[in-house]
């Protein structure tokens, strides 16, 4: 994890193990003497895939730093948080998700989330309302939604096969050119919006020991659920960013999936060559539909 200027690492101590997570610490985000805590909450949550970690936002999570006490995790199996030896479930994240923001927020907080951990939150939200203010969610997908099984795809049972998983891991997914060739043809719409330090966040991330059981618990779709059967039952206001280009769910799926509760779901927008991250392919834009979702969702804040 690259952490930006005037940010620290922290840590909390979940059922599972370990999270870390980021948080500023110092100039030019604080003032000395300033307490901290007294500002509202924001909370930043990574999607997965090989080498995620709360880097994937740490382009956008900066510019509210001065308005807010920024909170990004790692989250548990990624990053520098703890990995567990054994194949994860989707119960292991929603523990954990909510495990963590019962130890970091006081109060309800608006969470900003991506693609998988986005659909996840969104389950977590229905089991612990109280927990949260709004949702501002990118691509929240369960990649399995109204019947649409990714886990049946030729590469997630490749992925399945004993032995050929960990080959494929170490020498296609967590090297500098398998995680280029990721970025540039799965997640990112323009390939040269791909720049090194972006592969050597990735890289970094997938090198962590026992990195590959939770990378593979998602690519062989472990980890994946029709979140259509869900949705319905969100009542925290909700907004929802969706690249054009997103290679793995595409806006239509988004769309269906917000018409399912236009009550919670209060926005859906779709934002042009764009892919699965716009929040690293264009954080500017990115940061400027936040502020505007924040100010529909939680004026007060």
């Amino acid at each position: 994890m690259l952490i930006p200027p005037g940010f620290g690492q922290r840590s909390i101590l979940t059922s599972l193990g370990k999270i870390v997570y980021y948080t500023q610490e110092s100039a030019p985000w604080l003032v000395a003497g300033e307490p901290i805590d007294d500002r509202p909450h924001l909370v930043f949550l990574h999607g997965f895939g090989g080498g995620s970690s709360a880097y994937e936002w740490s382009k956008v999570f900066p510019a509210f730093a001065t308005q807010y006490r920024i909170i990004a995790p790692d989250l548990i199996g990624w990053g520098r948080s703890d990995h567990l030896e054994r194949p994860y479930h989707v119960e292991d994240f929603l523990t954990t998700i909510a495990e963590f923001l019962q130890a970091t927020c006081p109060t309800p907080v608006p969470v900003i989330a991506s693609s998988l951990t986005a659909a996840m939150t969104i389950r977590v939200a229905i089991a612990h309302p109280e927990l949260f203010r709004c949702l501002i969610l990118t691509t929240p997908a369960g990649l399995s939604d109204f019947g649409e099984d990714y886990s049946r795809s030729f590469f997630a049972q490749l992925v399945s096969t004993p032995v050929l998983d960990r080959v494929l891991y170490n020498f296609g997914v967590a090297t500098p050119q398998g995680i280029r060739s990721f970025l540039e043809q799965r997640q990112f719409a323009r390939p040269e919006r791909v720049y090194p330090e972006i592969i050597d966040a990735y890289l970094a991330s997938a090198r962590q020991p026992n990195a590959d059981y939770t990378a593979l618990s998602f690519v062989r779709g472990d980890l994946c659920f029709d979140l259509a059967n869900y949705v319905s039952q969100l009542t925290v206001p909700t907004a929802i960013l969706w690249g054009r280009k997103s290679q793995f769910t595409g806006p239509q799926i988004g769309r269906r999936l917000a018409d399912l509760n236009p009550q919670a779901i209060q926005k859906f927008d779709v934002l042009e060559e764009v892919g699965l991250t716009p929040q690293l392919e264009l954080p500017a834009v990115t940061i400027a539909l936040i502020r505007r979702y924040l100010n529909q969702l939680a004026p007060e804040i």
